[in-house]
């Protein structure tokens, strides 16, 4: 069927109701998913409704994974890396033939837009879930996809798409544009090989940065250049096309609130906008995925002018985005279940009449990483979890459970947390609520960054753009001020902690053991030491029946009743602090005590006095004689050597974590003592790469 599909591509680019008579319908019962995490997840989870059984495939670190677990049959594709394992697009063949799946299940990113895995899929008779190699092509190649777009009448914006590579043609493409401009990856995708040239002295190292991350990603370093839009939105319309011609829009998203020119927080309708201007953007959409003879399920990705509303193609992703569950939730669709029923050989469910719109929905993306230090992803285990229940208005969408390891290999997203509301208020108020119930230790998250974020008033306001973060940087990370309320809750749950009664290690089926609901009941004097951000606050605590004196810093003192609560399977603790009731989760592991705010979580650590002369010692220690990885990952390149000179600023090494390029530049200018690690060597965070010359420690 598949074969037939890609031999008639020129019938099927017209998309006349009369092409593809041919097309026999073609129940799919066994699918492998060619991917990993949340969306195998996803995946299996429409297979199994539909009856459809599943086969993962995973790599070494993923080998007890959930969707590995969840699937019918798992198979071992390879080592940890992606060129390894999920991009060993014959290996993935061998495995689908091997356990007679008739179609495979790209998901997204890996080989999801490989057009030479769409190929061999056809070569080997097996149906992949995705549009015809040609649109995968046309629409890849971000050069071409804008002159098809052009000729289809989608508007495009203005720039530079030819085949001249060379840095003088680029340097001149870019002055005629005027800058800022954008430079993208041809075959760019998810904010790679993207970057922003503010003025001219800046364009040729924001090409280099562009070109080298386009060629580590994509395996090509072409790029094409734009007119930078101030203040844009990014607008996409979700697409869906049969093999009959038929082609439908299932409505746009917003996803214009970014960082690092990838989506972090998405939502669906676009607010503040017309009800013409949705039906055009929806028609353009169309135009697009007809002009290219598309299949299957896609999303027209359009640059909006914030003003005037006026919009342009950016790029068609050519697959299921991750931010479809918000579509799904608006139009009460499975889009997992059109992909299977589309690529069977089925027309489309529903006719662009049938295709309703009720209320709002928003996602947020949670992930491993440190927003206050330039949301630099992370690495490491997930020690405690504990998320929202989810219901027909609440979805958690992920691949990881308490105890799972995120890998440095991998993208560092744990979770998609979509809720829905009758409106965009009730919506997002539900999604504060949800992200409030979401609580991970043992690494960094952007958890708090996106309670702040939703609760933001430009944000509730609807004044939504890509350069939003920017604009209010300063209101979205405020300086940290730890208040004595917020540490006598610390001091609680350490107190607790140690009468037994809450315990991260306690029976998960009895939370509170034979200690349930008791209260404190005896006197005695303690002291702690909690630290948080460099910050030891000195805490003096007195037991007095079942009230807790507390004191911060020899501060006036804090009466304090606190005791358990039972709530489901998670551990909640009750404080009366100074007569004023709250109640919140917290967790203590090890040294590290977390309690969790209206805010987000706030960590510290219990620092025990002994060691409080050697901690400051060893920090003492530190000083401006070397450069340390910001995060664990894979050191891609070294660029000096042991006795070259730099000035500051400097290029040193090239850092590769969680698929991002990263440069490590000098602080100061410094003569190079030694080189601590070699090229292609995993590296943990705060490791030091490169040592200075004593003489060059300021």
């Amino acid at each position: 069927m598949y074969t037939r599909l890609l031999r008639n591509t020129l019938q099927i680019r017209n998309y006349s109701s009369n092409v593809a008579h041919n097309i026999q319908v073609q129940p799919i019962n066994k699918i492998l998913i060619a991917n990993r995490g949340e969306i195998a997840c996803r995946v299996i989870r429409t297979a199994r409704r539909l009856g459809v059984r599943t086969v993962a495939v995973y790599s070494d670190p993923d080998e007890h994974s959930l969707h590995a677990l969840h699937a019918d049959e798992a198979y071992r594709v390879g080592e940890a890396t992606s060129t390894a394992s999920y991009l060993r697009g014959q290996r993935i063949i061998e495995i689908a033939k091997k356990s007679a799946c008739q179609a495979i299940h790209p998901g997204y990113g890996f080989l999801s837009e490989s057009v030479e895995f769409a190929e061999l899929c056809q070569r080997e008779n097996i149906i992949f879930m995705g549009p015809p190699s040609t649109a995968i092509r046309d629409m890849g190649i971000k050069s071409t996809s804008k002159a098809i777009m052009a000729k289809a009448g989608v508007p495009i914006i203005n720039g530079y798409h030819g085949d001249d590579q060379s840095n003088d043609r680029l340097c001149a493409e870019a002055e005629k544009i005027g800058f800022p401009l954008m430079i993208k990856a041809v075959r760019g995708g998810g904010g790679k090989g993207m970057r922003i040239a503010v003025k001219k002295e800046e364009f040729l190292d924001s090409l280099n940065s562009a070109r080298n991350e386009s060629q580590k990603s994509f395996g090509d370093s072409s790029v094409l250049l734009e007119r930078y839009v101030r203040s844009p939105r990014h607008v996409e319309v979700q697409v869906f096309a049969d093999q009959y011609g038929d082609a439908v829009y299932l409505w746009e998203r917003d996803c214009s609130v970014q960082r690092r020119h990838q989506k972090i927080i998405e939502e669906a309708p676009a607010p503040g906008l017309p009800e013409k201007l949705r039906r055009e953007l929806g028609e353009a959409a169309v135009r697009a995925a007809k002009a290219v003879g598309y299949v299957g399920a896609g999303t027209v990705e359009f640059i909006m002018d914030k003003k005037d509303l006026s919009f342009h193609f950016m790029e068609m992703n050519t697959r299921l985005q991750v931010e479809h569950p918000i579509t799904e939730m608006i139009t009460d669709t499975d889009l997992v279940e059109w992909q299977i029923r589309i690529a069977s050989g089925e027309r489309l469910p529903l006719t662009q009449e049938q295709i309703g719109r009720k209320g709002h929905a928003f996602e947020a993306r949670i992930y491993a990483e440190n927003p206050r230090d330039g949301f630099l992803p992370g690495a490491g285990p997930l020690r405690y979890l504990a998320t929202p229940q989810p219901n027909e208005f609440v979805r958690v969408e992920t691949g990881v459970r308490e105890g799972d390891e995120v890998s440095v290999h991998y993208d560092p997203m744990i979770a998609k947390l979509v809720v829905w509301g009758a409106n965009r208020t009730q919506a997002l108020n539900s999604l504060i609520a949800r992200l409030r119930e979401y609580h991970i230790t043992g690494l960094e998250t952007n958890i708090k960054f996106l309670i702040g974020l939703a609760s933001h008033p430009e944000f509730q306001q609807e004044n939504v753009h890509t350069g939003f973060i920017d604009e209010h940087f300063d209101t979205l990370f405020p300086a940290i001020q730890i208040k004595d309320e917020q540490i006598c809750k610390a001091v609680a749950a350490v107190v607790l902690n140690e009468m037994q009664v809450f315990s991260s290690n306690a029976d998960k089926n009895d939370p509170f053991n034979a200690s349930k609901n008791k209260r404190l009941n005896y006197a005695l004097t303690r002291n702690y030491k909690l630290k948080e951000n460099n910050e030891v606050y000195n805490v003096n605590v007195r037991f007095i029946e079942s009230v807790l004196l507390i004191q911060v810093n020899n501060g006036t003192w804090i009466k304090v009743k606190s005791e358990c609560l039972a709530d489901g399977d998670r551990l909640k603790i009750k404080a009366n602090i100074d007569d004023t009731l709250s109640t919140f989760n917290a967790n203590i592991d090890g040294a590290e005590v977390t309690v969790f705010l209206d805010n987000g979580k706030l960590s510290f650590e219990l620092v025990q006095p002994e060691f409080l002369n050697a901690l400051s010692d060893q920090h003492s220690g530190i000083g401006g004689n070397k450069v340390m990885a910001p995060m664990p990952g894979v050191l891609e390149k070294v660029l000096v050597k042991p006795g070259d000179k730099v000035k500051k600023g400097d290029s040193l090494a090239v850092l590769i974590a969680m698929k991002m390029e990263h440069i490590l530049k000098a602080p100061q200018d410094a003569t190079i003592k030694s080189i601590n690690c070699a090229e292609g060597e995993n590296v943990a965070k705060d490791a030091a790469i490169v040592i200075f010359e004593d003489e060059a420690v300021e």
